[in-house]
């Protein structure tokens, strides 16, 4: 008889845990499901940050590209001020060069020549 109530009591055990494996199984089934989803969203984002990355290299690629055009318009545009600037000194020597030799000119003729006589001439009144 012992026998008999030890297997009563293990049956009425078993019969006592059965709910509780029926939830265990349940949750064990929706744990597969939420990692089946994660699984499914941490591909999508895997595949948004490659296409993200791809096209990062594609803009600093641009970026790049475009820094040496500006590198390249920024050095000529300064070559082009160098050379204005070049022949604006250069027109203002030559102009302060003709100044300078027009006013030798004028003054230069005065020192060479002897000064005017000044002459006058006296009227003689007859009375």
């Amino acid at each position: 008889m012992d026998d008999q109530i030890k297997v009563a009591v293990l049956e009425q055990k078993i019969e006592d845990l059965r709910p509780i494996v029926l939830r265990i199984d349940k949750a064990i089934e929706k744990l597969s499901e939420v990692n089946t989803t994660v699984s499914r969203m941490l591909a999508v984002h895997e595949e948004r940050i490659s296409k993200q990355e791809q096209i990062d290299v594609v803009l600093f690629t641009k970026i790049d590209q475009l820094r040496d055009k500006m590198d390249g318009d920024h050095d000529m545009v300064l070559q082009r001020i160098r050379e204005l600037e070049k022949r604006v000194w250069m027109a203002v020597g030559g102009l302060a060069v003709l100044s300078i030799g027009l006013r030798v000119m004028t003054v230069l003729p005065n020192v060479l020549t002897n000064p005017p006589v000044l002459s006058t001439i006296v009227r003689t009144v007859s009375r």
